[in-house]
């Protein structure tokens, strides 16, 4: 069984806090809308995301995967092969994180923004 990330586990709060405590971090939503395409490793998702730094996608992806987001498969082979996927709970938040796309696409790329 997976162990939740600690965060996760609150009890307090509101259901909208208690959701954004699985998905608050800089680079959590974006790596879970890349992993909406389909299953990748992780040099794949670091070069689709160029200013994450190693260290900080490594530990984003084990609190994705403590959280039970994403599903972390290792392939025994040498050198060894692994595999990020979106679980059915992560998949679960597709709405979300295409409605964050749709906003962003609508209000992010007006000139009153750039200007700003």
């Amino acid at each position: 069984m997976t162990q939740l990330h600690p965060k996760a586990t609150m009890t307090t709060g509101c259901s909208v806090e208690r959701a954004l405590n699985l998905i608050d971090g800089k680079w959590k939503i974006v790596i879970l809308h890349k992993l909406l395409k389909g299953t990748l490793r992780f040099n794949e998702l670091r070069r689709q995301i160029p200013a994450v730094t190693q260290r900080m996608l490594t530990n984003q992806l084990r609190e994705l995967e403590a959280d039970g987001l994403i599903i972390r498969t290792v392939y025994p082979e040498v050198p060894p092969r692994v595999e990020y996927s979106l679980s059915a709970r992560g998949r679960s938040l597709e709405p979300v994180i295409m409605a964050l796309k749709a906003w962003g696409d609508r209000n992010l790329s007006s000139p009153e923004v750039e200007a700003a």
